[in-house]
């Protein structure tokens, strides 16, 4: 674990092990310098989202098994890139955010306000 913060300033919990997500494939959306794509948003897939991003030249839901990538799928969470979330956003395409696993160097990038408005709560799952 690399002890890193959420947006709440507090520690990052694990996205997810099924599928293995993070850009370290460490379950979590830990980040440093060597990771330019940012991947620090917690996202709870969906069909829309995942439509939108391979449209846009990023599949996510093809399996690419040399990689030992099963695919994004519906209900799936990911660590994504954290401008491709607020692409998705402009084109009324977000998914929704899971913000406790959601690292807080997404906040250079997108406003607290806007994640906060596509979170994922459990209970209204």
């Amino acid at each position: 674990m690399m002890d890193q913060l959420n947006i709440f300033g507090e520690p990052l919990i694990a996205c997810s092990t099924t599928p293995l997500t993070g850009y370290f494939r460490d379950g979590c959306c830990n980040t440093d310098s060597t990771d330019q794509g940012i991947h620090t948003v917690c996202i709870i897939a969906t069909e829309e989202f995942l439509a939108f991003s391979k449209e846009i030249g990023n599949d996510l839901s093809t399996p690419v098994p040399e990689y030992s990538f099963p695919g994004v799928q519906p209900g799936d969470k990911w660590c994504l890139c954290a401008e491709r979330f607020k692409q998705a956003h402009q084109n009324g395409a977000a998914p929704k955010v899971f913000l406790e696993a959601t690292n807080e160097k997404t906040l250079d990038i997108i406003d607290m306000d806007i994640l906060v408005a596509h979170a994922f709560y459990a209970d209204k799952a």
